[in-house]
């Protein structure tokens, strides 16, 4: 009896041993399919940040802009105009 359940547990434990290395092994589609997301999420993070950046050049040029117009009204100010 404790031979039989010896070799029974050591029957379970060598198939639990093989289902996660046979589970981690990527098949080819299955890596294709991860880098087509992960190409997609890098063209995703790409884009968000050249919206970033384009947001922070329109308010550095509105910026520059009222600074110019604020400039020229105290110079025209002055000068009496």
């Amino acid at each position: 009896m404790k031979r039989l359940l010896a070799l029974l547990l050591l029957a379970i434990a060598s198939i639990a041993c093989i289902v996660p290395a046979q589970a981690q092994r990527m098949s080819n589609e299955q890596a294709a399919r991860r880098s087509r997301k992960d190409a997609k999420k890098q063209q995703k993070m790409a884009r968000k940040s050249a919206k970033q950046q384009q947001k922070a050049m329109k308010r550095s040029v509105k910026a520059n802009r009222k600074a110019t117009n604020k400039a020229n009204k105290q110079l025209r100010k002055r000068h009496g105009h």
